[in-house]
């Protein structure tokens, strides 16, 4: 996928939780671990609500903000595809699947922080400092209900 622009790193970032869907879906039912199965769906259908929060972002920005170039950051901090799930977690336990997953959401949180850090236009800070602050709370929510199946 080539990355320019805002818009760009929408898409980007909608196959990113739904590709993040699939792999924990298809691990789910490869995990022995039953709490680790129920954190795997959960998780799943967290990533899928994920997609669609920021598919709808896509639709009521205004194409001011989404066709900011935002290039720079790409060819310094190229952007992982993650279209394979080679069933990273189907041997986990739940507290290394949430380390992970709060990993790779940083990963993402990183880059909305980096290009905020770098638009000049008000609506695409705007986008960004909100698509930011949704997956920092989503993360945060998801941290919390793994805490309570843990204390299952």
């Amino acid at each position: 996928m080539q990355v320019e622009t805002i818009r760009d790193v929408l898409n980007w970032t909608i196959s990113f939780h739904r590709n993040l869907k699939d792999c924990l879906l298809h691990c789910s039912k490869q995990n022995k671990d039953e709490r680790s199965q129920m954190i795997l769906r959960y998780l799943a259908e967290h990533e899928g609500s994920l997609e669609r929060m920021v598919k709808g972002f896509e639709n009521i920005t205004e194409e001011k903000a989404l066709n900011t170039w935002c290039y720079d950051y790409i060819d310094k901090h190229p952007i992982v595809e993650h279209g394979h799930c080679d069933s990273p977690f189907k041997e986990m336990d739940m507290s290394h699947i949430m380390e992970k997953i709060v990993n790779h959401h940083e990963q993402v949180l990183e880059l909305y922080n980096h290009l905020y850090s770098r638009v000049d236009i008000n609506s695409a800070k705007e986008l960004l400092e909100t698509i930011q602050n949704v997956e920092e709370n989503e993360i945060k929510r998801m941290v919390q209900t793994a805490n309570r199946f843990s204390d299952m």
